[in-house]
């Protein structure tokens, strides 16, 4: 069954605010620009901007270990380099996270608007070359079929918000699971082409309300009791790159 892309999604500080764009540049083996390229570490998290490696979401400030984030909404500009952020009943925060005194601002201000949430000093990291901050180390671009997606709403008899999946290319008109098949195999996406690596396995973040903070949800549970399994989505890696927008055909999948 033929799909299409139905939105696209970068995430510029790791477990903040998603921003949505009507088209994007891939490069061949690298992430979206500008995605998961800051984070912010919770108390040592022992990255190594000299030789950089994936480290454990949990060592970050991200709705898994925190869900008081999501009440925080962050917005980059791609010009100025310079990042806002809101929270209920605090000052605007406004600075460039590549300046250190930025840096340490946006810092001190997370750590004044979660007070007892944090387990460590933060500091904000910015990912070196092309390191990102991902959830997975070989995950590069997180691709969402919706139809899956609508087939745990249908099991769990609720509404989901798909931002709760926190994906990069959300897909509209394949059947459910068909991602699933993509693992292995390469694929289009318009002119550009992507190698299927894994499936994403989802984790308490999922239950996470993206708009309110609170844990309202067991999307995990609902997965294994529904399917046998809590994957949904698919990492995959850029092969040939190009200009990727809303409404892109996505190739059936066989």
């Amino acid at each position: 069954m033929n799909g299409a892309v139905e939105s696209i999604w970068r995430y510029p500080v790791k477990g903040f605010t998603p921003e949505p764009l009507d088209a994007v540049t891939l490069s061949p083996g690298e992430a979206l620009p500008f995605d998961r390229l800051y984070a912010v570490e919770n108390g040592p998290s022992g990255f190594d901007p000299s030789a950089p490696r994936h480290i454990p979401k949990q060592r970050f400030t991200v709705l898994a270990r925190i869900p008081r984030v999501a009440l925080i909404r962050t917005a980059l500009d791609d010009a100025s380099g310079r990042l806002r952020a809101e929270a209920p009943s605090r000052d605007p925060f406004e600075g460039e996270l590549d300046d250190p005194a930025g840096a340490l601002a946006f810092a001190a201000w997370l750590a004044a608007f979660l007070g007892e949430d944090v387990s460590g000093p933060l500091k904000v990291l910015r990912a070196p070359a092309a390191h990102r901050f991902m959830d997975d180390e070989e995950g590069q671009v997180s691709l969402i079929n919706l139809a899956s997606l609508g087939a745990l709403e249908a099991a769990i008899g609720r509404r989901v918000d798909p931002l709760r999946l926190r994906g990069n290319i959300y897909i509209d008109g394949w059947t459910p699971w068909a991602e699933d098949a993509l693992v292995g195999r390469e694929f289009d996406l318009g002119s550009i082409r992507f190698r299927g690596i894994k499936t994403i396995t989802r984790c308490v973040a999922t239950h996470v309300d993206p708009t309110t903070g609170e844990r309202d949800m067991d999307l995990v549970r609902g997965l294994f009791d529904a399917f046998g399994h809590a994957h949904c989505g698919v990492y995959a890696h850029v092969v040939r790159g190009g200009r990727l927008g809303r409404g892109v055909l996505a190739a059936p999948v066989d």
